[in-house]
């Protein structure tokens, strides 16, 4: 980290640093989970292999595969084993919430975006990240070089949330930028019409593209722990009114739960990796049980 800092000033340095630090225990994390999950002693040579299948080549078999997991595993060829990461990250103003928590809505995704590119990064796959908001705002093109990790930081910690959300516009532009197939890891509260994000997700999943979203809300937004009468705002819009808690309670609750499930039956249609997360969630805890379970259904 030494290039970066003598381009950044000492505090947003010492952000990067901590950010560097945070994505590094995440993985070790991960990486420790693997040693205890079904691959013991594998580790992250599995992201090498895939499962034999009828029609390879018996000779390709990697018999010290097999005595580790008594499975059957070839080495991937050189043309699957590289995957292009893009981390989409939603920049609008509702992003930038917290009732109790530490971490806002962005602050959380900022980490887990730092997460997922390191651990893209250590196994040398390029990685980029591109903004939005009501549509694309920057566009850092991948690289597997190791400097491509303090370039995304770099980003990462100047980012500042605006606007209004808008979902569907954004993600088309995305797909029709991209010429390649890749894994899209998409980070937003996704407050938005349900069907329009939908469509646009379902949009970047029919041209090929492995598709993650991360949908990323407060914990207050999903348990509203409020009491009495509040007054409630619309972060983007300014329009607020006054509610009595105890009335709307189980009626926004109900609601949400259905919202999130609307886009988890959505995605799950179209085979889209839907990972509902609210802050009260660790996001190192959050983010090692999601690559776990995703790593075991390969």
């Amino acid at each position: 980290m030494v290039a970066v800092e003598q381009y950044l000033k000492p505090e947003l340095a010492a952000q990067i640093k901590r950010l560097d630090l945070r994505a590094q225990m995440v993985v070790k994390g991960f990486l420790q989970g693997m040693h205890s999950s079904p691959f013991h002693g594998f580790s992250v040579e599995f992201s090498e292999h895939r499962l034999y299948t009828p029609g390879d080549d018996p000779k390709d078999i990697d018999w010290q595969a097999y005595a580790k997991t008594e499975r059957y595993y070839v080495k991937k060829f050189e043309a699957e084993t590289n995957i292009t990461g893009y981390i989409v990250m939603d920049l609008s103003q509702s992003m930038d919430y917290t009732y109790r928590q530490k971490l806002t809505k962005f602050d959380y995704c900022v980490c887990l975006a730092a997460a997922l590119s390191y651990l893209m990064l250590m196994q040398q796959d390029p990685v980029g990240l591109v903004t939005f908001d009501k549509k694309i705002r920057a566009n850092l093109q991948p690289k597997s070089k190791r400097s491509q990790f303090a370039a995304i930081l770099s980003q990462l910690t100047k980012l500042k949330v605006a606007g209004e959300t808008e979902l569907k516009a954004p993600l088309l532009q995305l797909a029709s930028m991209l010429r390649h197939r890749s894994l899209i890891m998409l980070m937003s509260d996704l407050l938005a019409d349900v069907d329009p994000t939908l469509e646009a997700i379902r949009v970047l999943k029919h041209a090929g593209h492995d598709v993650i979203v991360f949908h990323v809300l407060d914990e207050a937004e999903v348990a509203f722990p409020f009491q009495g009468l509040v007054q409630l705002e619309d972060p983007e819009t300014g329009d607020s009114m006054s509610v009595n808690a105890d009335d709307i309670g189980n009626e926004y609750r109900e609601n949400i739960q259905r919202f999130r499930d609307q886009l988890k039956k959505g995605c799950n249609e179209s085979k889209i990796d839907y990972v509902p997360l609210d802050t009260s969630m660790p996001y190192d805890k959050a983010i090692t049980e999601y690559l776990l379970s995703r790593r075991n259904r390969f």
